[in-house]
């Protein structure tokens, strides 16, 4: 068969074969499947109209372009098809428990906790656990995953249950839907007194996606105006029909506020674990699973909430997690008590990781680090290559207006304190919708404080920074006031979808501005029963006001926002203001957790009329 040709240039004979590429492979890639040159291929997609170099990323369109034009049949393979060859090759399986049925053991239910946003599903958790999460949460919205076991009981047996905490605004879709993927159970919230809700839909259709049985708890039936006949009623539309109406589903009337009939809820988990699932694994065997969530703590490194699956993990082993990898040093469970090692439907933290692990990455333990660092280091790789391909069209932030008659493209980076967090805000900016003429790329993302290299490459690469639930490091703010980087800081998701989809169709009306007053390090912290707790503090920049607003760091991640400096002083003198310096005492109104080498930043909101 004569080879054929594309503008004079003589390609390498195909015969319909089948060629399989990675995402984001390059023409040197395809090259070295057919056994042609690298620089025949770029004269040949450039006179298909695509001008690329041998080394650069193509997308899987080009791949398949050249493909039929050499008559071959590209075939790009999807990322679990690839990372499950890449196992192969290290003689790994994932997914499967090793063993015969005598080798299985059973295992405590994974529970997901979904439902609707203020309808009391942390609440609930609290009850159960008997701690106060959702105090500390910003907007009052839950922003990570938590996963914790709590001990009940069942006709007198000891049973253990393992709960996942999915948030439940609408921007977590993709964290509540891997929530409802590592789960055997979902129970779904509804408030009595409020109904069936969008989220409350949505987190049907996960559960059901999963095919995950469905507990529901019917919440709040101590409120006023609480009606679970309606729930009940409202739920048929979905398929979810209860037991007292002829259906299969367990409906659950309880209050989480004032704790009626919890134990009749994890009976019915119970029961509903024991009548449609067999719930077995296999202990005798490395440990895998799923990182639930992940994030960096200064004083412990990378940490990572895992879910053991099957197998056992033990301290010492070597585990990879999508690109990231590393030795177990520490395991500790939800009360932050060390745990050598963890049995299959079991929660942990897990410190040791060299990098840290995306939200919903699975994890494995392999015979030795080497091993581990060659999964990671071709993850990345690959990754990698899949990211420079990818041409994501979409959108942009601010003061947009000028800068939009220039150029219809922005890049944005984003820093937040967990990758589960950073991911969903991407997604949800990513899906943000003011036409085709408008490209949001995002340049970097990442766990951790704002660094100076962000800033540099916010400036190399003309990005706003979108800071969550962090504050910049070091010199990195002085940085970025210089180069004129803009970076924005938010707490609660929403703010910051709504703030930049405002932005975008120039719906903002004139605003205010932070304006970083100064900042201070908490050198000694003094408890007086007349003024509270007294922060012993050196400024470090700018001045310190007395009135001014204020927010607590610790490690670079907010731990209080809008806060009143309520006293300061300079020993026994009451003054207006501190400056840089200078030693002062001050007090953040009646809040009490102030810690040695917590950094007090204060700031005011200036007028900023939109031009």
């Amino acid at each position: 068969m004569q080879a054929p040709s594309v503008g004079g240039i003589r390609l390498p004979k195909g015969s319909g074969e089948t060629i399989r590429l990675p995402r984001g492979a390059s023409l040197t890639d395809f090259a070295e499947k057919i056994d042609a040159n690298p620089a025949s291929l770029v004269q040949v997609l450039f006179h298909l109209g695509e001008m690329v170099t041998a080394t650069q990323s193509v997308s899987d369109e080009v791949l398949e372009l050249l493909g039929s034009e050499m008559n071959y049949n590209v075939q790009v393979v999807s990322p679990e098809e690839e990372d499950r060859e890449l196992l192969e090759t290290f003689d790994i399986t994932y997914g499967e428990d090793e063993g015969g049925e005598e080798d299985l053991q059973v295992r405590p239910p994974v529970v997901t906790v979904m439902g609707h946003v203020d309808h009391g599903k942390t609440r609930l958790l609290d009850t159960i656990r008997k701690t106060r999460v959702h105090e500390r949460e910003a907007g009052g919205i839950t922003q990570h995953i938590g996963a914790y076991q709590v001990e009940t009981e069942l006709e007198g047996n000891p049973r253990l249950i393992t709960f996942i905490d999915t948030p439940g605004h609408e921007a977590f879709t993709a964290m509540r839907a891997r929530g409802a993927n590592s789960t055997d159970i979902a129970v779904i919230v509804v408030a009595a007194d409020d109904g069936v809700m969008p989220q409350t839909v949505e987190a049907i259709n996960h559960a059901q996606a999963a095919k995950a049985p469905i507990v529901v708890a019917v919440n709040k039936i101590d409120k006023e105006g609480a009606n679970p006949d309606k729930i009940r009623q409202q739920l048929t539309e979905y398929n979810l029909v209860a037991e007292e109406y002829g259906g299969d589903t367990m409906f659950v009337d309880i209050s989480a506020r004032e704790n009626i009939n919890i134990d009749g809820l994890l009976e019915a988990i119970l029961l509903t674990a024991d009548a449609t699932l067999d719930l077995r694994a296999n202990p005798d065997m490395p440990a895998q699973g799923v990182a639930i969530e992940a994030h960096l703590d200064r004083g412990r490194g990378p940490v990572a909430t895992v879910l053991v699956q099957r197998g056992t993990l033990r301290v010492g082993d070597s585990v990879v997690a999508g690109d990231a990898y590393g030795r177990v040093r520490r395991m500790v469970d939800e009360y932050n008590e060390d745990v050598t090692e963890a049995l299959p439907s079991r929660p942990v933290q897990v410190i040791g990781f060299t990098s840290v692990p995306g939200a919903g990455d699975t994890f494995l333990v392999v015979e030795e680090d080497r091993v581990a660092r060659q999964i990671a280091e071709r993850r990345q790789a690959r990754i990698r290559n899949a990211q420079n391909a990818a041409k994501r069209k979409r959108v942009s932030l601010e003061d947009l207006d000028s800068a939009l008659k220039e150029t219809n493209s922005l890049n944005l980076i984003i820093k937040g304190d967990n990758s589960g967090t950073v991911e969903a805000l991407e997604a949800s900016l990513m899906q943000l919708d003011v036409g085709d003429e408008v490209e949001l790329n995002v340049v970097h993302r990442g766990v951790g404080g704002v660094t100076e290299s962000d800033i540099d490459l916010a400036t190399a690469s003309d990005a706003i920074v979108l800071g969550f639930n962090v504050r910049a490091e070091g010199k990195a703010t002085e940085r970025a006031n210089r180069e004129g980087v803009d970076v924005r800081y938010y707490t609660v998701i929403y703010q910051a979808i709504d703030e930049i989809e405002q932005a975008l169709k120039g719906m903002l009306k004139p605003e205010y501005e932070e304006v970083e007053l100064g900042r201070a390090e908490v050198r000694e912290v003094f408890k007086s029963s007349k003024f509270g707790t007294i922060a012993g503090c050196l400024v470090q920049s700018g001045e310190i006001r007395r009135n001014a607003k204020a927010r607590l760091l610790r490690d670079n991640v907010v731990v209080a926002e809008n806060l009143p400096v309520s006293s300061l002083r300079r020993f026994k003198d009451d003054v207006v203001e501190v400056r840089e310096g200078y030693e002062c005492g001050l007090t953040l109104g009646s809040y009490s957790d102030i810690k040695v080498d917590d950094v007090i930043e204060t700031y005011e909101q200036r007028e900023k009329p939109r031009v």
